[in-house]
């Protein structure tokens, strides 16, 4: 089951991630992560992209398609994958459907998760950690049983994202609507298309994808 997950920072994607790893044994692939990982490994990819990145410039599209295509003939992506990051545009969504097909592959599912940005902001900026064990709290959804004390270490030292601040996270938000709103219609035109309440709790988009999934 191969998966692309859409949504913008603080949707809670990589929670609802990690419950479709540990559901369906497939493997969430974030194109950062292979970016850095390809960079340290030094392969002839890595090299490229090192060189490009320490230019400051944009990683090219078919060298991250071509890093994709490496990774999922990895033996952990053989039951599917959990794509997150990419595609970003309609040239990349194409050049990533050109790819699976080359492999014999195709996308079962393409999942939006669905927010109010307002609210979406207010979740973001509330929320904080423990500076000790890293234990995520929030101001208003989820605080210490004990004011001031880590539930889980007993901690009294807490931390907050610098870009956990409104104005960063509007222009994220603003980023990701720009980016994405070109791909829906590519997706729905391809009937994979489906949508989640991502402002619901946790465990109502966790049954909500579950049931996107196994329909």
């Amino acid at each position: 089951m191969n998966i692309i997950l859409l949504g913008p920072p603080g949707a809670g994607k990589g929670t609802q991630a990690k419950f479709l790893e540990d559901t369906f044994k497939i493997i969430q692939l974030s194109t950062g992560d292979m970016l850095r990982a390809a960079v340290k490994s030094g392969s002839e990819l890595g090299k490229q992209a090192k060189e490009i990145m320490e230019a400051g410039k944009l990683v090219p599209d078919d060298l991250v398609i071509n890093l994709i295509s490496e990774r999922i003939d990895q033996p952990d992506a053989k039951n599917g994958y959990i794509l997150d990051g990419f595609p970003r545009t309609v040239p990349q969504a194409e050049a990533l459907d050109t790819m699976l097909s080359q492999k014999g592959q195709k996308l079962d599912h393409v999942i939006e998760m669905k927010v109010v940005d307002d609210v979406l902001v207010e979740r973001i900026c509330g929320r904080y950690s423990c500076a000790k064990c890293g234990a995520g709290y929030h101001d208003s959804f989820q605080k210490p049983k004990v004011a001031g004390v880590c539930d889980g270490c007993g901690g009294t030292e807490f931390k907050r994202r610098a870009d956990d601040n409104a104005e960063t996270v509007k222009t994220r938000l603003a980023q990701y609507h720009a980016q994405t709103a070109p791909i829906l219609p590519y997706y729905q035109g391809k009937g994979i298309l489906k949508s989640v309440d991502g402002m619901a709790d946790i465990a109502v988009v966790t049954r909500q994808l579950e049931a996107v999934l196994r329909a």
